[in-house]
């Protein structure tokens, strides 16, 4: 696939700086530009880049003003991050367009009761189990497994391994990678008085709503009873635990690694940095921001705050904490110092009183 760069200002209702007839056929980072390669510059820590790139074109913000010589084209946009995204997303449309694949494989298992839709791709050694319901367009790649009574949306994707568990609810257009587990088991079990513990029937399912994406090797367990819930645009990174009755919300964000307790409730449009911990049966107000490796412990009421630290704090307040930990060992020679000095004189004065006593 070629492109002019006028073609692609076109595209992005752009401007342009330089040759708008020069041509691209692929899309590159900026440090690794060659010619024929488009590329975008967003962030100031990499300008530097834009001088020696061989990028034939790059996509800059409208008000960039370049302090160095540059032999690129430039595409003036609003946002240059979120207009290579659009390209990069329409570039993927379209190689996944030459490889669109449909049908059913031969080493696939489909039970009789479940309801196939069109255009459904189901790669070898998928399991669809009885009545289970697969929209239009969907795509089911090797070792897929659907339990019985569950729903997929249209247009959705699940990668190698995936793991849908019975009465599990999955929406339009939802991405799943590989390994991740779909309504396994909440953890629920009633200590007993001889210090055994006996299981609680987790009875309840998982629901996924639309324009979902969940990363490879994530759990999203199933309610105790009703749903674990994640909403609308939700984003979910790899190596992520979502324990029973937990309610993602709409266009949230969840970094690697973290963990949401059970029965937590995070407001929409929030965002959860890496290896946070979330204790349960909390509620996080809408656009709350976490930093990473963060505990939360109680329930956050004011929307858009920004939280760091274990047991976590507002954003100011850890920063301010986090100077003075530095400095912790020089202050505690200078406490060690002030001691010893106090110590000097009380002895001194305990010399002397005894001296005038005589």
């Amino acid at each position: 696939m070629q492109f002019t760069a006028k073609q692609i200002s076109e595209f992005l209702n752009g401007s342009i700086d330089g040759n708008p007839d020069v041509a691209v056929t692929e899309l590159s980072k900026i440090e690794d530009g060659k010619e024929g390669s488009l590329s975008f510059l967003s962030n100031p820590k990499y300008e530097n880049f834009l001088y020696s790139t061989q990028a034939s074109v790059v996509i800059v913000s409208k008000d960039f003003a370049p302090t160095q010589p540059y032999t690129s084209t430039l595409i003036r946009v609003d946002n240059p991050y979120s207009s290579f995204t659009i390209l990069l997303d329409k570039y993927n449309e379209a190689v996944n367009a030459q490889a669109a694949q449909s049908g059913i494989d031969k080493l696939a298992f489909v039970h009789p009761s479940a309801k196939i839709g069109k255009d459904v791709f189901i790669d070898a050694f998928a399991y669809v189990s009885e009545n289970v319901v697969i929209a239009d367009g969907c795509k089911l790649n090797a070792q897929t497994f659907i339990g019985a009574n569950s729903k997929i949306g249209a247009n959705s994707t699940f990668f190698p391994g995936v793991k849908i568990y019975h009465n599990s609810v999955i929406g339009n257009r939802v991405i799943i990678h590989a390994n991740t587990v779909i309504g396994s088991d909440g953890f629920g079990f009633a200590p007993q008085k001889d210090g055994t513990y006996n299981k609680i029937p987790q009875i309840g399912n998982v629901v996924i709503e639309d324009d979902v994406e969940i990363g490879a090797n994530t759990t999203v367990d199933r309610a105790t009873m009703g749903s674990t819930i994640v909403k609308k645009g939700a984003k979910i990174d790899n190596l992520i635990q979502i324990a029973h009755n937990v309610e993602i919300g709409e266009n949230t964000v969840l970094a690697a690694q973290s963990g949401i307790s059970g029965s937590t409730k995070i407001g929409p449009n929030s965002v959860v940095g890496g290896q946070v911990g979330i204790a349960g049966h909390l509620t996080l107000a809408k656009g709350t921001q976490i930093g990473a490796q963060a505990g939360i412990n109680f329930n956050i009421t004011e929307e858009n705050k920004q939280w760091h630290g274990s047991p976590a704090q507002p954003l100011r307040n850890w920063m301010r904490a986090s100077v003075i930990f530095k400095h912790l060992p020089e202050v505690e020679k200078r406490i060690n110092a002030l001691e010893e000095e106090l110590k000097r004189l009380t002895a001194e004065l305990e010399k002397n009183t005894i001296h005038n006593e005589r």
